[in-house]
């Protein structure tokens, strides 16, 4: 579960961190920023999370304000999980991390397997 410090006695960037994070929650939020999302789709684009872990991180991201879910009485209840207007403002600082990630990517050398730069063949 999410630590329980009180918000006001924190530093903005540890409240950040906090709510960030774990392996899953970034993954997660990139996936719902696109759009309304539900668990079986969530978990499939997600990869190799299981049913427990995913439940867990929604569940924080709920309790933190940055989740809604909403449940629609069909048969089988259908449940989707979208931004709330406070997950929304998140948007931005996940487009300048992808983007971050798109420069480092650039700027490092591919390697393989074995984590040697891969050469041209042609060398």
């Amino acid at each position: 579960m999410a630590k329980s410090i009180a918000v006001t006695e924190q530093c903005p960037m540890e409240i950040g961190l906090n709510v960030l994070s774990g392996k899953w929650k970034l993954k997660i939020l990139w996936q719902v920023s696109k759009g309304a999302v539900r668990f079986n789709e969530l978990q499939r684009r997600l990869g190799k999370i299981t049913t427990k872990t995913l439940t867990q991180q929604l569940r924080e991201l709920e309790e933190q304000k940055i989740l809604a879910r909403t449940v629609y009485p069909d048969n089988p209840p259908k449940v989707e999980y979208t931004l709330t207007d406070l997950g929304q403002s998140i948007h931005p600082v996940l487009k300048s991390l992808c983007d971050w990630g798109t420069a480092y990517q650039a700027a490092i050398p591919p390697i393989n397997d074995s984590g040697e730069p891969l050469t041209d063949a042609a060398d």
